[in-house]
């Protein structure tokens, strides 16, 4: 973003704000803008003022910024501050939360959470920093986020946002990628369109470390734009696809991310009360290697793995789970990590 883009954007927080309740007539001038890096998908500005909290302004913009054309409705910005709200109500510590939303500009603010209380799960993964303990904590509460949600039909009519979630994940990540490997289009299609079709409990979307905080008390979720009521083992497969991902970028540290993959697989499916967990352990496994591949091949592919070999390495264990999905979690892992580990 140049200098003058920021200044524009800057300035179009400012009438946003007043209608939030954020900023009084004659109070401009106390604040300061800043933009944080790492926002794909939306504009996301730190506003701060001596003696006051800083907080956050997001607004969804129609373009990411990604080398592919990927476009999506900028409504989005109303499904993440619903799933925030809901998800406040049965853990307030999970998210952050929402100090005002403007429908009108597209915007809403929420508290800032500092990062040195509140580093990003990716980041302490990538370092090695590998806490077993909190990937059980992440597989618990998204569980039960799913429990508290799953066959609730107010919910199902809140959250009725099949066209984004088809912009921003079935269409980048499973048809794009479908596209560009025809001999597995058909299998590939035909989970996407399963996924459409399900309506089971309420899916963030985008369930990646990048999005979740390590903080003091538990994960904190972010980046809940692609929210929609849905088949909730979508969540748990993108979320488990970095454990694999990770297990590529830093072979060094595949034991403990096999360990992470275990803790959060466990206690997600003790979570599992709407369904057999072995079905959504199931499903779990046969979407995850669609996805991995997704992240070399998809819209979006992942920023770390540049390396052709370590794409090739995907590519191909990704097509042999496709070609023979495993039968649950727990024989992914098993022949997958011991080879991610012997590269």
């Amino acid at each position: 973003m140049t200098e003058s883009e920021e200044e524009e954007l800057f300035l179009s927080l400012v009438e946003p704000m007043r209608s939030m309740g954020l900023v009084r007539d004659g109070e401009t001038a106390l604040f300061s803008f800043r933009a944080l890096a790492g926002g794909v998908s939306s504009d996301v500005v730190l506003v701060e003022a001596e003696g006051r909290e800083p907080f956050v302004v997001k607004h969804s913009i129609p373009k990411l910024r990604v080398a592919a054309d990927w476009r999506a409705p900028v409504e989005r910005a109303a499904a993440e501050v619903a799933w925030l709200r809901v998800v406040a109500e049965i853990e307030p510590s999970w998210v952050p939360r929402v100090l005002g939303e403007d429908r009108e500009s597209l915007m809403f603010a929420m508290e800032y959470l500092d990062p040195a209380s509140h580093p990003v799960w990716k980041a302490e993964l990538a370092a090695g920093r590998v806490d077993v303990d909190f990937a059980s904590e992440v597989g618990t509460a998204l569980a039960t986020i799913h429990a508290v949600t799953a066959g609730r039909p107010e919910i199902a009519a809140a959250f009725a946002n099949e066209a984004q979630f088809l912009a921003l994940r079935l269409e980048p990540y499973l048809l794009f990628t479908a596209g560009k490997h025809p001999f597995l289009a058909g299998t590939i299609r035909d989970e996407a369109m399963r996924i459409a079709g399900s309506r089971i409990a309420l899916m963030q979307g985008d369930i990646s470390p990048k999005n979740i905080l390590q903080g003091p008390h538990g994960p904190v979720f972010l980046d809940a734009e692609t929210a929609c009521y849905g088949d909730p083992a979508f969540d748990v497969a993108f979320c488990m696809n970095h454990f694999l991902l990770k297990a590529v970028w830093h072979p060094e540290f595949t034991h403990e991310y096999r360990a992470s993959f275990d803790a959060m697989k466990t206690a997600y499916l003790e979570g599992v009360t709407w369904e057999n967990p072995a079905e959504i352990d199931r499903r779990v496994a046969k979407l995850l290697p669609m996805l991995f591949l997704a992240r070399v091949d998809g819209k979006s592919p992942v920023e770390y793995l540049p390396d052709e070999r370590d794409k090739a390495f995907v590519r191909a264990a990704a097509m042999q789970m496709i070609l023979e999905p495993p039968f649950n979690l727990n024989v992914l892992a098993e022949s997958y990590f011991p080879a991610a580990a012997q590269r």
